[in-house]
């Protein structure tokens, strides 16, 4: 799964329109070499490429029209500078290059660079070429693509895709939106991305977190300029060492009292696991007091698994306000199905105004009625719920899942937090928060309910900050899961794997001293 690794600036994300206004900025209004930027970018991407594939040669080297492909002219000489083997292939005419992209690839040919036409290129040579790489640098398409990649390079794409060989991508993967995260056609799956200036949003969110591979980041000599551009970003990436300390301090002499009472309901009919899940994630994440109102049948199964809960079998939604009134958050959702025993809860819940955080079912009620909007609240779709409340497609929220999930808080207030590869919280904040990385494990039935659970614990102990919790919740979620796939593995993960691995990771948040300490 892709990791972070940080350069000189903050975990700000910014748009392709953002980066591309920065770089600019410091060619026209801070004197910057445009030349020497591509000089300094060119230099840190083959620097990564050689640590981290040290016997990677043949390189193949693809270069597009534009400054993405003078790039790749650099790295390519940077290459043969170094005695390594390099295959430089123009997918674009080199007749087409301009300005800096072409100075770098006068400079790769006068280093002794051989640079092949690809319309010149036979099928033969073009076959061993990938037969015989030990390294793809992808340097076709940068920024300014949005669209689908036409031919040529939709099938050089496609050809990268199915050689196998490891491919080490320029900025960002050819064919992804470097602000959306979308691909609205081919698009190559790296296993490296060096990106430069600024972080783009895309690679970090929706597709980008599928084909990126590992991103790193490098600043270049753009210093203080990102801030003096007066570019905004327009997310923030979230890791769980940045979030940490979110989390309000614990006293030596603190009581459960302090810490809020969270009550889940959750699990009608055949969905008993999944209120459980959600109250045992809460009680795993530092709540006071956990409350599970199910249906009676699932009380003893609840005990059973987790006696620190007070679990109440609820037949009738008049049975709940009694349970609200003693609670600081409500989570509501997991399991509780779409039927006469679920729009009870959710109604009860609504009408009670407690803080509460809705997911699953809560949402998929919400798409049938007039929409409940509150700044007391946090919603948790996945992009199919996202859409029903937009009454759009998925597609649509893919398309721009930071757009996305501003939009659907607009409708709804308070927090959203949209599932997937890349989470992102919004918040009514220009920046919207992204909890970085991706873990294929949790693609299974029960992990929202454990986020669920999470986020419920985190606001009870943070009720003026429902943004804050939603965030740290993701964060956290992220981080057990990627702690228990280390023993578990991803095809065999389960959401109690996540929910046992929760306390591990709170651990790192407490302090290191102990609270008890014996005389010397």
């Amino acid at each position: 799964m892709p990791q972070h690794a940080g350069g000189s600036l903050s975990d700000a994300l910014f748009s392709a329109d953002s980066v591309r206004r920065i770089d600019h900025y410091l060619i026209e209004q801070q004197g910057v070499d445009g030349f020497a930027l591509m000089q300094a970018a060119a230099r840190a991407a083959f620097r990564r490429l050689v640590v981290r594939w040290p016997n990677g040669e043949p390189l193949l080297v693809l270069c597009g029209a534009g400054n993405n492909g003078g790039d790749g002219y650099l790295i390519a000489a940077n290459a043969v500078r170094h005695g390594l083997v390099v295959h430089c292939v123009a997918v674009a005419p080199t007749e087409k290059l301009s300005g800096d992209a072409r100075k770098a690839w006068q400079k790769a040919v006068a280093d002794g660079v051989k640079v092949q036409e690809l319309a010149g290129i036979g099928e033969p040579e073009w076959d061993s070429f990938f037969e015989n790489a030990g390294l793809i640098v992808d340097a076709m398409l940068g920024t300014g693509v949005s669209g689908a990649p036409r031919e040529p390079f939709s099938g050089v794409i496609v050809r990268c895709n199915r050689s196998g060989i490891p491919v080490l991508a320029v900025d960002l993967p050819s064919g992804l939106n470097a602000t959306t995260g979308a691909a609205k056609g081919d698009v190559v799956k790296a296993d490296l991305t060096v990106t430069f200036i600024g972080r783009k949003v895309g690679l970090y969110t929706g597709q980008g977190a599928a084909v990126c591979g590992d991103v790193v980041f490098e600043s270049l000599i753009a210093g203080t300029g990102v801030s003096e551009s007066g570019e905004r970003p327009l997310a923030m990436l979230q890791f769980w060492p940045s979030v940490r300390d979110w989390l309000p301090a614990r006293q030596a002499n603190a009581h459960k009292g302090q810490f809020g009472h969270v009550l889940v309901v959750a699990g009608d009919r055949g969905f008993g696991g999944a209120g459980l899940l959600a109250a045992e994630a809460a009680a795993r994440s530092g709540a006071g007091l956990v409350t599970l109102a199910t249906r009676p049948e699932h009380v003893t199964a609840a005990l059973a698994r987790c006696p620190s809960l007070m679990a109440h079998g609820v037949m009738h939604g008049s049975e709940l306000p009694a349970l609200l009134d003693a609670a600081t958050v409500v989570v509501c959702g997991p399991g509780i199905g779409q039927g006469s025993w679920g729009q009870q809860m959710l109604q009860q819940v609504v009408a009670s105004g407690k803080p509460r955080v809705l997911d699953a079912d809560a949402l998929n009620l919400l798409c049938s009625r007039a929409a409940m909007s509150a700044g007391n609240q946090i919603l948790t779709p996945h992009p199919g719920e996202a859409a029903r409340l937009m009454s759009c497609e998925v597609p649509e929220i893919e398309a721009d899942r930071v757009a996305a999930a501003k939009k659907l808080q607009s409708l709804y207030g308070g927090a959203v937090l949209l599932k997937g590869a890349g989470t992102i919280v919004a918040s009514g904040k220009k920046e919207v928060n992204i909890a970085g990385g991706s873990n294929p494990g949790m693609a299974t039935g029960g992990m929202g309910d454990v986020l669920s659970g999470v986020i419920g614990a985190l606001y009870a102990q943070m009720i003026d900050s429902p943004a804050a919790a939603a965030t740290i919740g993701a964060v956290v979620h992220l981080e057990a899961a990627g702690r228990a796939s280390l023993e578990k593995g991803y095809m065999g993960l389960i959401p109690t794997d996540v929910i046992d691995a929760l306390p591990q990771v709170f651990r790192k948040a407490e302090p290191h001293s102990s609270f008890c300490k014996g005389e010397e």
